[in-house]
């Protein structure tokens, strides 16, 4: 038997004590609530309910109740007794049982069914739980965020499950696609070089979300902005899985790589009309959705059946919440942001010129060492790159992916914008002062081709995703070479290879942050699909095994990261673009020294600089025409130039190493057919 006391409304979730807990939630216009214990995951009925007074538990909008001796682990849900008028935007369910949408865990029973979560009648038998946990209950070890900077920052964008699932990886069973898996893989991730991992969502979501009854693999569609996804986790105890978390966190650090996660604060996985009430609909769903001015209709901004209202006070207080306890308890040190443009819409999802909690994140003290990415689009057309609300934000930069396809692809008139996007994009970026870092520049990321797949198809084939290949991007700027898919044709295969490392290179001389997607550097291929948010299976996951097939790839992505990574080293001054771009002193040229081609047939372009942090000056030569040209080099103060990248040799030619012996020219270069170099004088 529990004893309960009144409790208080001072922090929303739940707050344990060495003598019990506080349990506390938001629900403006509940007439009545309920608090369910349950013993085990599978349980049918509820082994507590604890009925709250809306005299003695209830403050302004908030419910409350304080349980003595309740221990970690204990399982627990609401239920949420309201008005039900569609018409008004209330949609209160009694009979669901709700997860807390403060709740740092999820317990996903066996006969849990998403199916009984729609509709109106009571899911009690088949509902998911919350898990009440004791956060400071864990031994940091005097954890160390690495702290680096945007200009030393290399990304990594990963799939936690996908790193590791594959039986190549070669590692126990039970961690094979687990936080205890990817820990077992740090020391491949120091010999690439990158300094942050980006991971895709951790935030729990529903496995068996998916419409063609395949999955939910990428996990872009939340049941708790707090709670860790239970699922990647090797220790399958009720509390395990926020201590492997943690304990991958602290791995990581060690190795000197931060770790950064993709958010999803712009939906959730309740979907639209007829979608399943898990936990915000239930408490209040005109307050945490965007509904259309009838209120019948979720406003869509996301692609995913609803959209956060997150102009409103209580939400923007949740994201704020959600983004300190990731930095506090669990010590991560930074978040990108899918579709961010939402969060500059207002609560009628009209675009605002000061967005509140875009600014608050922006200017939060406990945020402001983290860093801040921003996918600065949303699927409603919202398009921000280069003017996001807020100073620190750094952007994915579709502008370079999109341009860099089609330079390297040889689209006609195309110089012009791939200058722009090599030294940092300031057509975009130039007139506000902004640090060069402000582009966070990739070809590739997990929406859309891999880099091999880039190279390998003209079109896309989704087919597998049982949506009759409607859906991913029709717009990939991608070249099979002659063939589509895979091919025997050593021609072909090598000069795919040879385009691969050309965008590498691009990516990783470039001014801004790079960032590359898992599996890129040893050439992963997923067949083609370029939409693969539903196949959790081996031809999306990452096999090891290509890593001697395609060690050549490796080798070079890892030689490349390893000079960006030199230069940087020592830096400590920081220019805006504007400045670094007038103190590298660039001169374009052409085949002819100082006679840059920028006509609409041209494809070729050289840029001779100085590096402000080193003094190197370098010559980058990028020729994406189909025949050689035979450029003129510039006088260099040393009287001839160091090759240090030839994309068109072999392995083990194609990128200067350390010891390797050093190769000169001083008066011209052949350069082959698509191809790039990069000379230092």
């Amino acid at each position: 038997m529990f004893l309960t006391a009144n409790g208080t409304p001072e922090k929303l979730g739940v707050t344990y004590t060495s003598k019990g807990a506080n349990f506390c939630i938001y629900s403006r216009l509940a007439e009545g609530v309920e608090l369910l214990f349950f013993d085990h995951k599978d349980d049918v009925s509820a082994s507590y309910i604890f009925t709250l007074s809306a005299i003695d538990n209830r403050t302004a909008y908030y419910w409350h109740i304080f349980i003595e001796d309740v221990q970690p682990g204990q399982l627990y849900g609401f239920r949420v007794d309201g008005p039900y008028r569609p018409y008004e935007g209330m949609a209160f369910a009694p009979e669901k049982v709700l997860l807390d949408p403060y709740g740092l865990l999820v317990e996903r029973g066996e006969n849990f069914s998403r199916n009984a979560a729609l509709g109106r009648g009571s899911n009690l038998d088949k509902c998911l739980k919350s898990v009440v946990v004791d956060i400071d209950d864990y031994d940091w070890q005097g954890d160390q965020h690495p702290r680096h900077s945007f200009y030393k920052t290399v990304i990594y964008e990963m799939h936690v499950g996908g790193f590791t699932r594959h039986q190549s990886a070669k590692i126990a069973k039970n961690k094979r696609g687990t936080y205890a898996g990817l820990i077992e893989k740090i020391p491949y991730l120091k010999e690439l070089g990158i300094t942050a991992v980006e991971l895709m969502p951790v935030h729990q979501f529903d496995p068996s979300e998916h419409h063609a009854g395949l999955t939910n693999y990428w996990g872009y569609s939340p049941l708790s902005f707090f709670a860790v996804h239970r699922e990647y986790s090797s220790d399958k105890s009720r509390l395990g899985p926020i201590n492997e978390f943690r304990k991958m966190v602290k791995a990581l650090h060690a190795a000197d790589i931060e770790v950064i996660l993709d958010v999803v604060y712009n939906h959730t996985a309740e979907g639209g009309e007829g979608g399943p009430t898990f936990s915000l609909r239930g408490f209040d769903n005109r307050d945490y959705y965007m509904l259309s001015k009838d209120n019948l209709h979720y406003m869509n901004f996301s692609g995913c059946g609803n959209t956060l209202n997150g102009t409103h006070s209580v939400v923007r207080r949740m994201i704020i919440d959600s983004l300190h306890f990731w930095v506090e308890k669990m010590h991560v040190d930074g978040f990108r942001f899918d579709l961010a443009s939402i969060l500059s819409r207002d609560e009628l999802g009209i675009p605002m010129l000061s967005p509140p909690t875009l600014f608050s994140i922006d200017t939060d003290p406990i945020l402001s060492p983290v860093k801040l990415i921003a996918e600065a689009w949303d699927a409603g057309g919202l398009y921000q790159v280069g003017s996001l609300a807020g100073q620190r934000w750094r952007e994915w930069n579709g502008h370079f992916r999109d341009d860099v396809r089609r330079f390297v692809r040889g689209d006609k008139g195309m110089v012009s914008d791939f200058v722009n996007r090599l030294i940092g994009s300031p057509d975009i970026y130039g007139e506000h002062n902004f640090e060069p870092e402000k582009s966070v520049n990739f070809i590739t990321c997990h929406d859309g081709f891999t880099l091999n797949d880039l190279v390998s198809y003209n079109r896309k084939h989704n087919l597998p995703n049982g949506e009759n290949n409607r859906d991913g991007c029709d717009h990939n700027f991608s070249w099979n070479h002659g063939v589509e898919g895979e091919t025997d044709d050593p021609k072909i295969v090598q000069l795919r290879t040879q385009q691969m490392k050309n965008m590498l290179t691009i990516t990783l001389i470039s001014l801004g942050t790079p960032m590359i997607l898992m599996g890129d550097e040893i050439g992963h291929s997923q067949k083609g699909n370029n939409n693969g948010y539903c196949q959790d299976n081996p031809k999306f996951w990452f096999d090891w095994s290509k890593i001697k097939k395609n060690r050549g790839l490796f080798n070079f992505t890892k030689a490349l990261i390893k000079q960006r990574t030199e230069i940087y080293l020592n830096a400590s001054c920081r220019y805006s673009l504007h400045d670094i771009i007038q103190q590298s002193g660039i001169v374009w040229h052409g085949v002819k020294v100082n006679q840059p081609d920028w006509s609409e047939e041209s494809h070729a372009i050289a840029m001779e600089s100085k590096d402000p942090h080193s003094s190197v000056v370098s010559y980058v030569i990028c020729n994406a025409f189909w025949q050689a040209l035979n450029f003129e080099l510039p006088k260099s103060t040393s009287g001839k130039w160091q090759r240090i990248v030839d994309t068109s040799l072999a392995d083990g030619n194609d990128i200067y190493n350390n010891g390797d012996k050093k190769q000169w020219f001083s008066n011209e270069y052949l350069v082959a057919p698509r191809s790039v170099v990069i000379l230092i004088g």
